[in-house]
């Protein structure tokens, strides 16, 4: 009778802890796809920045201090100079009809207008900053979903403890990667020790400086922008990939028992 009553409370606790573990793997599939897609905006952001499809503030100041020289918008003052070389090619024809059209070629020609997008960099760096607040608290409640995944799982003696322990510390050498350490790291100390995160000034000052930095400056760079962020990527990745391991390790224990 006592084995009956024990096998029954064992049962129990087993499906209670099943129950649990469900709950914590659905949160950690919702909340990696979430960090995914901030990193995704992030190293975007970077991109459209680096390739001037983001005008930065230098860029927008120099067209308005040039289209105040000039007097006048820069699309009308076009216009009106394509309308002038129109008018004096008219006039050439009818003065000589005889003569062949060579000298109306020769007229200066309207260039075509920038038809590419562009967008203001106060409006990149809302998103930026709406990006790394998601991200924080993703990675944050990622990390806790895997440290009371791995309680659960030896309250519960359900197995895969090797995997989810395994997810669980990359899960953390990855928010150690991911944190802006710059921000802190700036109010106490003179260097600076950066994470796969950035603030817009960060960028803006990083994408100015790079104008007159050197190829040493240039890889420091890119790997400060590209490195940690592919490195975070990795980590989550392989943290994610131990963690499936450890759903399938569960599994297939069950079935034994």
């Amino acid at each position: 009778m006592d084995l009956e009553q024990d096998g029954q409370k064992n049962l129990i606790d087993t499906t209670d802890c099943l129950e649990a573990i469900g709950v914590f793997r659905g949160w950690k599939n919702f909340l990696f796809v979430v960090i995914i897609l901030c990193l995704l905006l992030l190293q975007g952001s970077f991109w459209l920045v680096n390739t001037g499809y983001v005008a930065t503030e230098e860029q927008s100041g120099c067209d308005k201090a040039s289209a105040a020289a000039a007097g006048e918008p820069e699309p009308i003052a076009e216009a009106a100079k394509a309308k002038e070389g129109i008018k004096k090619a008219a006039e050439q024809v009818a003065a000589s009809p005889n003569e062949p059209a060579e000298a109306a070629s020769e007229q200066p020609r309207p260039e075509l207008a920038k038809t590419h997008f562009k967008m203001e960099f106060k409006h990149l760096a809302w998103l930026i900053r709406l990006v790394n607040v998601v991200l924080v608290f993703a990675a944050m409640l990622y990390c806790l979903a895997m440290l009371f995944s791995l309680k659960v799982s030896l309250i519960g003696r359900l197995g895969g403890i090797n995997h989810i322990a395994r997810a669980f510390f990359l899960s953390l050498v990855f928010l150690v990667f991911l944190l802006p350490w710059q921000v802190l790291w700036r109010q106490f100390f003179a260097g600076e020790i950066a994470g796969a995160m950035y603030t817009p000034d960060d960028l803006l000052s990083s994408f100015t400086a790079l104008k007159d930095g050197g190829a040493l400056y240039k890889t420091f760079y890119y790997l400060r922008f590209n490195g940690y962020w592919l490195v975070a990527l990795l980590l989550l990745i392989f943290s994610y990939a131990r963690s499936c391991r450890w759903a399938k390790a569960i599994l297939r224990r069950l079935e034994i028992i």
